[in-house]
């Protein structure tokens, strides 16, 4: 027990808890966006997969619960090492001393992770428990779907939210890759093809959603 405490107090620990539970989301939105995608082909598919998961039983709740812990543990890794950032720096770097390898992803991953933090707690009262969807529908995320993001300041929120979410892996991922010692040192730090692949494809298949309900490509 101490060696994990130890281990979570030290800054190089919480740098690999938040690349492991990093991981973990990126594992989950891979699975979430391709499995929300099938509404394009068939709605019915897109119910037929919440039934299936249904079908795990406690399971279920056992990765909801492991998918929650990770949200938890990489919010309050975050948090702490950025109090311990600035206190080690308060006054921040000159213009030009890091900002020409720094990214407009960089620069706003803070308030990208609280528009993220929101857009879950939303998306959970949203689409998991329908509290805030009048006519949801249990068992039916394609009709949910479609009828939340019909409302064009939800469906607008699900865009900023998605382009936070893109902005957050092409970070996070190439960082994550860093902490684990599966990237090296580059000559050109602002090269990151798979973490800017994997953002483009998750957070733009997300955000094809809402853009084809808001253009009545979905209905």
């Amino acid at each position: 027990m101490r060696f994990f405490l130890d281990f979570w107090r030290s800054t190089i620990g919480k740098k690999i808890v938040m690349a492991v539970t990093g991981l973990i989301g990126i594992g989950f939105v891979i699975s979430h966006v391709a499995s929300n995608l099938a509404i394009f082909a068939d709605p019915a598919k897109v119910d037929a997969y919440a039934v299936f998961l249904r079908g795990f039983g406690p399971l279920l709740y056992v990765a909801r619960a492991v998918l929650l812990g990770a949200v938890v543990l990489h919010v309050v890794a975050a948090v702490q090492l950025t109090t311990r950032a600035r206190a080690a720096r308060p006054v921040g770097y000159r213009e030009g001393a890091q900002r020409e390898v720094s990214t407009f992803a960089v620069r706003t991953i803070r308030i990208g992770g609280f528009i993220l933090l929101a857009f879950i707690v939303f998306h959970l009262l949203d689409l998991t428990l329908g509290v805030v969807t009048p006519g949801f529908q249990h068992l039916r995320p394609s009709h949910n779907m479609v009828l939340s993001l019909s409302r064009w300041p939800v469906a607008l929120f699900y865009l900023v939210a998605m382009l936070s979410l893109g902005l957050h892996i092409y970070h996070g991922a190439w960082s994550a890759m860093r902490s684990l010692g599966a990237a090296r040192p580059s000559n050109n730090p602002l090269r990151r093809g798979l973490p800017l692949l994997l953002a483009v494809l998750i957070a733009g298949g997300f955000a094809s959603i809402p853009l084809a309900v808001l253009f009545g490509w979905l209905s």
